[in-house]
């Protein structure tokens, strides 16, 4: 179950379905924390009217504790259950038993208490105030210390699971974690607003943040973050764990609680190459990565990143790398202005001559019998699967980035140096030409439906435009250069890979989904499973790194989650109530 406490005063108990099962009334002010006994048989609630009340979870009102003098910020239960702590706005930390009794008041905030909890033997009590300021006290109402560091005020503090480290988020847009002993052990820094939340994961190998800048993070106990994620519409205030530390819940001031599956993704790092891996491809079955890279080779690797194989006969980097839609044969374009065709099962090799300058881009046919190559020399160049060259392009002013066939292979989009895309027939003639970049095009995907051509640019950007040049969207979010772009297998979803280190998953109205971080440097290519489940990243660190998901049990997840919201919520379209019928 989860409980959420609302601007309204009330408190409401929901299912992980979604679903809501009590409405808690009897507060006459907005709710501002609400938490669990630890046997999940109690709730207790703080509040603007300066009150904390306890309440069964049938929403039966236990107890009204009244003491402080102005507004309640935190209420905790002690580990075992039996003591209260609450925070206020009269600068006041008070403990209370279960049946309302007042059995301390810590004074020492000169601001006002904004959070306050137990560390996990039930010994000490940490508190953060406005001033800026964490004490840490004993229960017989000693202060123990006090710990400075922030510029801002406390908005949250709390106990790592082992008791050794606690974590604070503050107004002045930083996480700390410390030391008992008040000695600062990291600054986490990351969010572009005030820091509302901050909590360890039960397990203690995670910290997840909560901020008004309408985002969560995950950060590894170094300090690193781990994650972003995007999806509410306004600050996000509060965050907590689920107790296996595979959920989190998060509530926004856009009215709305989340929940996020960590599960739903997961990090494989490829390790093996000497140089900068420059491409990434899946082969259709999806049982295998290609890589290839700047020392020259070319390798296969297996889902559980074992590497199977290693291609090796470019005598200098290779920019880029494809399967066939069969499987059987991979190109590879190379900085000695050659393409390369290798056949995997019988081990033999091809060399297509032509261009006179580096191949940036090759891409097959969806029939598999023709190759287009993309070179620095401005041309694109069409191949049969014999060597023979079948056609040339030229209208491109610059360098020719990135190619692209289209699903039904009648047409081919290209990305240039002069900044446009343009469309070709497989005759050589341009279609349309799309312009709106501001700087070189990096690379050029269409749609699997064909309808839509998605676009990544040196300016930052990606752009999302109609097969007849119209601009549909352009999405900003990346800090540098975009340097490839591809779209899941069903349509719903795209990557983009950029010189900032991280990949961007983004739906098809432009809306940022997710922050994928984990590489060291550029990303410099991005491939998708036939199935939708892996994204495959290459980066300028060496490494290639699988991002595991399940998209389809995420839909279904997020859609159990919501399915209660979308039938029964009268601000709810006829058409949204129907969002979810597809992943039933």
């Amino acid at each position: 179950m989860i409980a959420s406490a609302g601007e309204d005063g009330t408190i409401k108990l929901w299912s992980l379905e979604g679903r809501e099962l009590h409405t808690f009334r009897g507060h006459r002010r907005q709710v501002n924390r609400v938490s669990f006994s630890p046997d999940g048989k109690t709730i207790a609630s703080a509040s603007y009217d300066c009150t904390i009340k306890l309440w069964t979870l049938e929403g039966r009102e236990l107890q009204t504790l009244q003491g402080h003098s102005s507004l309640v910020f935190s209420v905790s239960f002690s580990p075992d259950g039996q003591t209260l702590a609450s925070g206020s706005w009269d600068n006041t930390v008070k403990l209370w038993s279960l049946k309302g009794k007042e059995l301390q008041t810590l004074l020492g905030h000169s601001q006002a208490v904004t959070s306050a909890t137990f560390s996990p033997d039930g010994q000490v009590l940490v508190s953060g105030g406005g001033e800026g300021t964490i004490k840490l006290w004993s229960l017989d109402g000693r202060e123990l210390r006090t710990i400075q560091g922030h510029s801002q005020a406390i908005a949250d503090v709390s106990f790592r699971p082992d008791g050794e480290t606690i974590v604070s988020a503050s107004l002045d847009g930083t996480i700390k974690l410390w030391s008992l002993d008040g000695k600062e052990r990291q600054t986490l820094q990351g969010h572009h607003r005030e820091v509302m939340s901050a909590s360890f994961s039960p397990d203690g190998t995670t910290i997840a943040s909560a901020s008004k800048d309408s985002t969560i993070k995950l950060w590894n106990l170094d300090g690193t973050e781990r994650q972003t994620l995007h999806g509410h519409r306004s600050e996000v205030i509060s965050i907590c764990f689920s107790s296996d530390s595979k959920t989190i819940a998060s509530g926004s001031w856009d009215s709305t609680i989340k929940l996020w599956n960590l599960n739903s993704k997961e990090r494989q790092i490829l390790q093996g190459h000497r140089g900068w891996v420059n491409s990434v491809s899946f082969s259709p079955d999806g049982q295998t990565i290609a890589s290839a890279s700047e020392d020259g080779t070319i390798k296969l690797w297996s889902l559980a990143g074992k590497e199977q194989q290693t291609l090796q006969e470019h005598s200098s980097r290779i920019n880029s790398i494809t399967f066939s839609p069969d499987g059987k044969i991979i190109a590879s374009g190379n900085w000695d202005n050659t393409i390369k065709l290798w056949n995997l099962d019988e081990r033999e090799q091809r060399t297509l001559q032509g261009h006179s300058s580096r191949i940036n881009s090759v891409s097959f046919s969806p029939d598999g019998q023709t190759l287009a190559s993309a070179s620095e020399d401005g041309t694109i160049k069409l191949w049969n699967l014999e060597g023979l060259e079948l056609q040339t392009f030229q209208g491109h002013s610059s360098w020719i980035n990135s190619i692209s066939f289209s699903p039904d292979g009648q047409t081919l989009a290209s990305a240039s140096g002069d900044g446009s895309i343009k469309l070709w027939s497989l005759e050589g003639r341009s279609l349309h030409i799309f312009q709106g970049h501001n700087h070189v095009v990096n690379s050029v995907s269409f749609s699997p439906n064909g309808q839509t051509l998605a676009s990544a640019s040196g300016d930052g950007n990606i752009k999302l435009w109609s097969l007849e040049g119209r601009e549909l969207q352009t999405l900003h979010g990346h800090h540098a250069e975009v340097s490839s772009i591809s779209f899941s297998p069903d349509g719903q979803t795209f990557a983009s890979g950029s010189y900032d280190n991280t990949i961007k998953l983004w739906s098809l109205e432009g809306r940022e989904l997710q922050t994928l971080k984990g590489h060291r440097a550029e990303v410099s290519g991005i491939s998708f499973s036939s199935d939708g489940q892996i994204l495959a990243s290459a980066s300028t660190d060496g490494t290639v790194i699988l991002w595991n998901f399940n998209l389809d049990s995420l839909m279904e997840l997020g859609c159990s989650w919501v399915h209660d919201y979308l039938k029964n919520n009268p601000n709810v379209s006829q058409s949204d109530r129907r969002l979810c019928d597809r992943s039933r």
